[in-house]
Order: structure tokens, then sequence, then C-alpha cells
């Protein structure tokens, strides 16, 4: 799969994402990367650890989040984007289920549009990325966790994401799939969906997981967002047990270490 200007393997190796939140108000840390000057720190840093790619945000989407308007949100993600494009070059992964902001974000330099609603939010989105001929990542999500059988109606749900992308024109081989960990889920549906994560391998198309400082961490652990490293560690090593082609991560340095430990006993 070519995202920008990298072709990256869809098997055999887990890459990192490193997320860049140019929000006030993120779970983990809100305002800590929100002036230009901030985010560029942030993203050189994450670049020299090891990712390979930077997802950059504009809207929290923590529980209890506040809506943006398209224009707030393009306000802080368009020049993040252009900043990180021309300085570093490294694809640019937008964070966004609107429409108007992917387009914006597209037209900035973004290489990858990153659904949380898997297109079920704003009905214009498909068309853009269709229409901009870019990879997406599709995330499934419920605005309840009201589920019949979990492992078989996220399948049915991932489905419905599936075919509003090929109706829009989207091309199969330009589709990732997240499990959506942390959205429209109980405790016990995170980590199952963390536990068969190759359910979604079935589909025919790569995975994303993104777990990084998660309540699912913290419920387990007992401990706060800023303490649950050792705990992403833990999905980020089944990750790549079960073949994701992506982790979305915060802390770049230690993923990256466990991804290349556990690919080696793998490949040993």
């Amino acid at each position: 799969m070519i995202i920008g200007n990298r072709e990256f393997a869809e098997k055999g190796h887990t890459y990192v994402m490193g997320i860049l939140n140019v929000t006030p108000d993120s779970f983990s840390d809100g305002g800590k990367w929100n002036t230009l000057d901030m985010a560029r720190k942030h993203a050189e840093e994450m670049i020299e650890e090891g990712a390979d790619i930077i997802d950059i945000g504009g809207e929290s989407t923590r529980p209890g989040y506040t809506l943006l308007s398209d224009e707030e949100e393009i306000a802080r993600v368009v020049p993040a984007i252009g900043m990180v494009k021309k300085e570093f070059g490294i694809p640019v992964s937008v964070d966004t289920y609107k429409g108007g902001v992917a387009k914006a974000a597209l037209e900035a330099g973004a290489d990858l549009v990153n659904d949380i609603w898997g297109l079920k939010y704003d009905d214009k989105l498909a068309a853009v990325i269709a229409e901009a001929d870019v990879p997406c990542c599709l995330m499934h999500n419920r605005k309840e966790p009201d589920y019949q059988d979990f492992r078989r109606d996220i399948l049915n749900d991932l489905r419905e994401t599936i075919a509003l992308a090929e109706k829009a024109g989207i091309e199969k081989d330009k589709i990732i799939l997240d499990p959506g960990v942390g959205f429209g889920k109980t405790y016990e549906n995170n980590l199952t969906a963390i536990n068969h994560m190759e359910d979604l391998l079935a589909l025919g198309f790569p995975v994303l997981l993104g777990t990084s400082r998660k309540s699912v961490v913290g419920l387990t652990l007992n401990l706060p967002a800023d303490q649950r490293v050792e705990g992403t560690l833990v999905t980020t090593v089944m990750g790549v047990m079960k073949g994701a082609m992506f982790v979305r991560v915060h802390d770049i340095k230690e993923n990256v270490r466990a991804i290349k430990m556990t690919e080696a006993i793998l490949n040993g």
C-alpha cells in the first residue's frame, strides 16, 4: 500500500502511527502540542524515535467530547499538516470523520484519512476520499454498545462500512480497518476486540490497532492515562502477533522496541 511517498508492506511488519493531537482537550495529552512550535517539536521527536506515519487530529474524541465546527477543526489541523509535510516529508494521516475537514486536510497535503465512524457519520466523506484517491482507515464504532453477538456484529458493521466505501468508488487496496477499541464498546468488548483482531483480517483488509493509553488499559491496571505505557505495549505485542499492519500510539520509542523484539522472536 502506498501512503504518501512511501510503500508499506501489508504483511510481515507492523508499522507505527504516531499520534499528534493539536487539541486543547484530548484525554491523555490535551493542550501539550496545540501550538505549531510544540507540534513541530513533538513530530520531530516521534520521527526520530521511529514513527512511520504521523496522525494529526484537531478534535478530541474522548468520551463526552465537544463537537467542533468544520471551520474550527480545519483551523487546527491544516497548519499542522502543512508544517509536518514541508519540514519532514513523512506520510501524514488526518484523524477526522467530516468530509469538509478531510477535503481541506487532503488539499494541505494529508496522505490518508482516518475515520472513527467508518464512513457512517458524514455521507460526503467517502466521495472526498474516492475523489482524492488516497488510502483510508475505517474504524468500527457504534453510538451504544448494544450487541447480540459482539464478534459477529462488529464484522457485519464493518461489512456495511466496506460497502459504503465500494459504492463511493474507494479502491479495495486503499482500505485499512480498525476494530475501534474504546469506541461504542464495553470494557469486556474491548478486551475481546483486541484478542480476536484476526476476525477483521478475515474480511481481507489490513488492520490498524489503536489502544494507546485507552480506558481498557486504565481499567485493567487501575492507572491514569499517563501511566499506561506498559499496558499499551502488551496490546501492541498482541497486535504484532495477530498480524496488525499498524499500531497507533503515543509512546513511539517503547512501541518500536516492543515490535522489533516481538518480530525477532516470531521470525526466529
